[in-house]
């Protein structure tokens, strides 16, 4: 059988036994929301705010590729004292203020409630460039929205530090006729940043000041969810653990200990099958081989054609050359003198010469 269909028939017959058991977890809730309440009594708060307790999944293997996984919940979990920001698109032959209250009067009409503030592409460029309008703005908000049609502009303008804190801004379809509803779902639900660099991650579901049975509720819904959209084969969750920022992290579930039998098993049907391709590369090798072998005899065997020997052409025998007589000699001709060079140049530098040489014994006397 083949390891894929080993993994197949495993995911399927464990889907049916991973349940998390309801009363435990309303167990975990519960003594959660106690040392919550002790402790802020300790520490005696003068605003009692709630705080949040999130679900931590730790996984059977690495997964090879990251993912985000939206989790919709049943109740919301966050306070109503949570600000949200949503980053809009410019309105053409509109400037930011104008787009700004556009917006508003637009999230009032579709009955959208609790986004506090409303910041257009162009305000977001021209007030929030240095990077301390940025940090100032990501301390100022819990949660950020962004219209669909800007998403791919706004990490560029935001930076990487709301990348590294995973406080990138949700998109919203804000030409949709539901926009309330969607909204709604986004701000009240939850996401799971799945990495590859380990094997647990963390997500909300909660804060304290909520109710055991709402909490539970959440943390069921973010179980299936989970096991229902995460892109893995075989065996996927380990381990569930509740917690809060300061607390233990109580175990929710915990999975058998069938588990490693099963992986064991899918391994061994991997080492299987790896063993019977390489057998069965070896076996077509060694036919190749032979085949190679036998048209080698085979050629080796076949008669060899008899040589016939090349008839070389017969040098013919060399021609004695008649001798030749020789020629009568010619009489040289007799030497051309040359004509005797005139004499008047000479005659006249000598002519020079001795009238000079008359000047000079002139003046002696």
């Amino acid at each position: 059988m083949c390891a894929c269909a080993v993994e197949t028939r495993v995911a399927d017959s464990m889907a049916d036994e991973v349940v998390l058991d309801r009363s435990q977890v309303k167990k975990a809730v519960q003594a959660l929301q106690a040392f919550l309440k002790s402790q802020s009594k300790s520490n005696s708060q003068l605003l009692d705010e709630a705080q949040k307790i999130s679900v931590q999944f730790t996984l059977w293997k690495i997964p090879r590729q990251a993912q985000t996984i939206r989790i919709p919940l049943p109740h919301g979990q966050r306070t109503d004292t949570d600000e949200i920001c949503l980053f809009t698109k410019d309105e053409p032959n509109m400037t930011p203020e104008q787009t700004q209250r556009f917006y508003k009067k637009l999230l009032e009409e579709r009955g959208v409630k609790g986004i506090s503030e409303v910041i257009p592409y162009k305000m977001l460029k021209a007030e929030y460039k240095p990077f301390e309008a940025k940090r100032r703005l990501l301390g100022n908000f819990d949660v950020f929205l962004s219209d669909d049609r800007i998403r791919r502009l706004l990490p560029s303008q935001l930076g990487k530090e709301f990348y590294k804190r995973k406080r990138e801004p949700l998109c919203v379809d804000l030409q949709s006729k539901h926009l309330a509803r969607d909204v709604q779902r986004l701000i009240q639900g939850t996401k799971l940043n799945v990495t590859n660099k380990g094997s647990c991650c963390l997500t909300h579901v909660g804060h304290s000041s909520m109710t055991a049975d709402e909490v539970t509720e959440n943390v069921q819904a973010a179980f299936q969810t989970v096991l229902e959209k995460i892109r893995m084969k075989g065996p996927i969750i380990k381990a569930v653990h509740l917690k809060s920022l300061a607390s233990v992290a109580l175990p929710v579930y915990c999975s058998n200990l069938k588990h490693l039998s099963v992986l064991d098993a899918i391994q061994t049907e991997k080492a299987a099958a790896k063993r019977l391709t390489k057998t069965k590369q070896s076996k077509k090798s060694k036919k190749q081989t032979n085949t190679t072998a036998k048209r080698k005899e085979e050629e080796e065997e076949e008669e060899i054609p008899q040589l016939v020997p090349i008839e070389t052409p017969t040098k013919k025998p060399k021609l004695e050359k008649p001798i030749k007589k020789n020629p009568p000699q010619k009489t040289p001709k007799p030497a051309v003198k040359k004509a005797a060079k005139a004499p008047g140049k000479r005659m006249k530098r000598t002519g020079k010469m001795e009238s000079k040489g008359r000047r000079k014994v002139q003046k002696t006397k």
